[in-house]
């Protein structure tokens, strides 16, 4: 039994209250909105240093249980943490990333259940950050401004062939071709994603201008058959080690005047390394294992070398924070569904995760960018608006 709290936890002033699995509380401020039941007594030691990785992992064990807001568990968490911890970040280090690994990393994360997913994600299953153009649109509205950001930004034209690298369940897909008329080549490694984008394409009658395949990205022709390139929230899973591959695949794929959409998740620091005091390597573990975050000026050197110009760079980190937001209130308020789709320590995971993925945006840990480039001429010439009028009053 634990007659009183060790001494580092003492003098905090949070609004917290740990419960033992002998039932004795300590509150460690007043009003409590977070409770934290420890049912592990091997646990205690652990209070005292309060990573985040640690503590996500022990509630995804089931050593610990929380009651009170999920956003609301993150924010004190991590003040609890900083507190004890101070600001410790973790160091950068490089994965290996071949066909086989990341196939296995991909199906791990997208292969959950695609009715998992339905559950708080817009109808198109947009699972990328949306685009709110004033702040106050509903979620399914803003996916729509996100895919639609896009392709005006890609100044789609009809007939223009278009590859969507990394499909997901085809949203963006099905939006080119049926608003702007494209003719669209995605791919996907997520067997259970490709299924139901391909269900969707024929269900909106869109087979003539849609082809889905289950393709990695170092597999796509390099001999410049399409006219624009668009990746959304794909290159977080090619590794800092494969950038300049995949920029050049990308680069390749592209014909001379095309242009090419990078749409990902970018890290706070220049070497890449996670930040959050274990809040990364929690993710790395149980959520997106084998993916790194590369900085702004890591993916936009590579993409440089390769001979793409960049043309237009824009973050959208708090928009991000607001998607994020928005999918985890979505999943707590269907948490007795979730529950039948998924195992319970998957559904930990993702409360955690998506919770703590919109208070890291919210912070400025991590970044959102969306870097458009062109494949100029050969005589350095391209055929871009002199300004971006046409994306905002087309």
């Amino acid at each position: 039994m634990l007659a009183q709290l060790p001494p580092a936890l003492q003098n905090l002033q949070l609004p917290l209250r740990l419960r033992l699995w002998d039932g004795h509380e300590f509150n460690l401020g007043p009003t409590p909105s977070v409770t934290i039941v420890v049912k592990d007594p091997q646990m205690v030691t652990q209070l005292t240093h309060p990573s985040l990785d640690a503590l996500g992992a022990a509630f995804v064990e089931g050593k610990l249980e929380l009651e009170g807001s999920i956003s609301d568990v993150i924010r004190v968490c991590d003040e609890w943490s900083q507190a004890l911890l101070g600001d410790t970040d973790s160091q950068p280090v490089r994965l290996v990333h071949d066909k086989e690994t990341d196939a296995k990393a991909i199906s791990y994360h997208y292969d959950l259940s695609n009715a998992f997913y339905q559950l708080w994600l817009d109808s198109d299953m947009a699972y990328s950050c949306a685009y709110f153009e004033t702040g106050s649109e509903t979620l399914e509205q803003a996916q729509q401004a996100k895919f639609r950001h896009l392709c005006r930004k890609l100044r789609l034209q009809p007939g223009d062939y278009l590859l969507d690298v990394g499909c997901g369940w085809g949203g963006l897909a099905r939006y080119a071709a049926r608003e702007f008329g494209a003719k669209v080549f995605g791919i996907t490694l997520s067997k259970e994603q490709l299924a139901l984008a391909r269900e969707r394409v024929k269900e909106e009658g869109l087979e003539d201008l849609i082809e889905l395949q289950l393709l990695d990205y170092r597999d796509l022709p390099q001999d410049g058959r399409f006219d624009k390139v668009v990746s959304v929230g794909m290159f977080e899973h090619v590794g800092h080690a494969n950038l300049a591959e995949y920029c050049k695949i990308l680069f390749g794929a592209v014909k001379e005047g095309g242009l090419v959409m990078n749409h990902g998740i970018t890290a706070k620091y220049t070497d890449g390394r996670p930040v959050g005091r274990g809040a990364g390597d929690f993710i790395e573990k149980y959520v997106f294992p084998n993916g790194e975050l590369p900085h702004l000026s890591m993916i936009s050197a590579e993409i440089s070398e390769a001979g793409l110009e960049i043309v237009d760079v824009e973050s959208l980190r708090l928009h991000y924070a607001r998607t994020l937001d928005h999918w985890s209130e979505r999943l707590e308020d269907n948490l007795e569904a979730a529950a039948k789709e998924v195992p319970q320590q998957a559904l930990r995971i993702w409360r955690l995760y998506l919770a703590g993925c919109a208070y890291a945006f919210a912070k400025g840990w991590i970044n959102l960018h969306q870097i458009l480039a062109v494949k100029a001429h050969p005589d350095g010439s391209h055929e871009l608006p002199w300004t971006r009028d046409d994306i905002y009053n087309p």
